[in-house]
């Protein structure tokens, strides 16, 4: 091989891999640009009640995470007693998402462009571990709702999601017959279910306590395995390099 050849070579190939690691080791690390999420993580000590698991490392306020707390609150308006009072239960689960949503910093596999006026990004098919999915339908499935897709076809015409007209409410488990349903059909499939348990470091857990758990499962997709993200982006780059070198 020409050897003016092989240099270019040998840089595009190190800019690539140069390239391939910050890009993954940015989406171990980052933040949604969404409505309410900050910029970067970074440690945010006074996380309200059920967001406060993630404080050592959160894309959230502490004023995001109180407004997660309350019924129609600012963050979306969106009112979770459309068909009547949802149970505290029930209720606990969907403060407990949008934690996740506002807080995770370790979504980036999931992150895609969304075309909303309100977010440019979303996350998709986030797979979820069994545990949390079942949980969250099953202290909701005495609820009732008028709608499968929450994340639109509201009537807003009050400043408040109401029931469209040509809706009516009705138990849980007739809008969601399963907890697949519920789980990946209520946020426009921004959820996966799974039937990983949260002991298999698979899945993305909604609920924890202690260190976040949901960074090596973001590391275990970026890489497409049990590889480090160095390994699975860089490494292997430098492994050609030197066998296209010899």
């Amino acid at each position: 091989m020409d050897i003016s050849l092989s240099r270019l070579l040998l840089f595009l190939l190190l800019l690539i891999a140069l390239l391939s690691c910050v890009s993954a080791a940015d989406k171990l690390n980052m933040c949604m640009d969404g409505k309410h999420q900050i910029t970067e993580p970074r440690p945010e000590g006074q996380l309200y009640l059920q967001c406060s698991p993630w404080k050592d490392n959160a894309c959230c306020t502490a004023n995001t995470t109180e407004e997660a707390h309350q019924d129609n609150s600012y963050l979306y308006n969106f009112n979770w007693n459309h068909c009547g009072s949802m149970s505290e239960k029930c209720k606990q689960h969907f403060i407990q998402d949008t934690c996740f949503y506002e807080c995770s910093p370790h979504l980036g596999p999931w992150i895609q462009p969304a075309s909303e006026s309100w977010r440019k990004e979303r996350i998709v098919d986030v797979p979820l571990c069994l545990e949390d999915c079942t949980s969250w339908f099953e202290d909701c499935k005495n609820d009732f709702t008028c709608k499968e897709n929450w994340h639109k076809g509201w009537d807003w015409s009050t400043g408040i999601n109401r029931c469209p007209r040509d809706s009516r409410c009705r138990p849980w488990t007739e809008i969601f017959p399963s907890a697949q349903d519920m789980c990946e059909k209520i946020w426009s499939n921004s959820y996966k279910y799974t039937t990983l348990t949260k002991d298999s470091g698979r899945c993305m857990q909604m609920w924890f306590t202690g260190p976040n758990p949901n960074r090596k499962v973001a590391e275990y997709y970026l890489s497409g395995g049990p590889e480090t993200v160095a390994m699975a982006t860089g490494l292997q780059v430098f492994v050609l390099l030197g066998m296209l070198l010899r």
